[in-house]
């Protein structure tokens, strides 16, 4: 973890789980009524960014920049904050704002703390569940709700055959391509639901998830979480997450070490 001292993590971890009853407590104050939609993609796509998206985004800037001044920031929505400290903190707004536009509730703010750009700490809030989860060391995470918390643990003693499998390419395969992973196709048995599913899988109510396209503040808040919860994550590809592309998380080694081999055709 690049000599990260640990000592800090509660600091940090604090600072977090307040901010998820801040998110909270500011979208039923000050968001929860219309919005606005603009397509970033301008016709060629879809790629929806609301108005609740960027006054998120603005309300977590404000924050840290208040608590931490001389930390950098990087969001989806207003870019980087650029500062010579070793601590950065990655933001998506709205994650799974498809969802947010008609009304699912499983979009998220995704919030997480890189330490010299690998995530230490997670937060992953959704304001319309009332439920968020949040790591509070590198072992250690929880699910918090109903003023509770369980901790998370994956079920890490399924095997490959009785595992559950949730994925999602997000219209980035082709036909060819998915020809190629037929075997992992038919393994499909649940859909994803944003970040929720990640967080599932944490819960031990999934055994792999398999994602396409994942931005860095798509991944890099749910990274310390699920790995905190005894989970594997790597790219299709086996290669260290934090670049962001193609996901898969995985129960346990074993589990991670089929699916990659049922996606290689497709690894990057």
């Amino acid at each position: 973890m690049n000599n990260f001292d640990t000592k800090k993590y509660p600091a940090f971890s604090s600072f977090l789980n307040q901010l998820a009853k801040d998110l909270t407590k500011f979208y039923y104050a000050k968001l929860d009524k219309p919005f606005k939609i603009t397509n970033k993609m301008k016709g060629k796509g879809y790629d929806p960014v609301t108005t609740s998206d960027k006054a998120f985004e603005k309300f977590i800037r404000s924050k840290i920049s208040k608590r931490f001044p001389d930390h950098q920031i990087i969001g989806e929505e207003y870019g980087h904050k650029n500062t010579k400290s070793e601590f950065s903190w990655v933001i998506d707004p709205i994650d799974g704002t498809r969802s947010y536009v008609v009304g699912n509730p499983s979009w998220s703010n995704l919030i997480s703390l890189n330490y010299n750009g690998e995530p230490i700490l997670g937060l992953a809030n959704f304001p319309k569940m009332k439920k968020y989860y949040l790591n509070v060391n590198k072992n250690t995470a929880y699910v918090f709700e109903n003023n509770k918390k369980r901790k998370l643990k994956v079920n890490s003693k399924l095997n490959f055959a009785n595992s559950k499998l949730a994925a999602a390419f997000h219209n980035q395969l082709t036909l060819k391509q998915q020809s190629k992973i037929q075997k992992f196709i038919k393994r499909m048995q649940f859909p994803c639901f944003d970040a929720l599913t990640y967080c599932q899988l944490a819960e031990g109510r999934l055994e792999m998830v398999a994602q396409c396209a994942n931005k860095i503040w798509d991944i890099h808040p749910i990274m310390p979480i699920v790995r905190a919860s005894g989970a594997i994550v790597t790219t299709w590809g086996n290669r260290n997450p934090v670049v962001g592309g193609n996901i898969i998380v995985s129960n346990n080694k074993a589990n991670h070490k089929q699916i990659l081999k049922l996606l290689k055709p497709l690894a990057e």
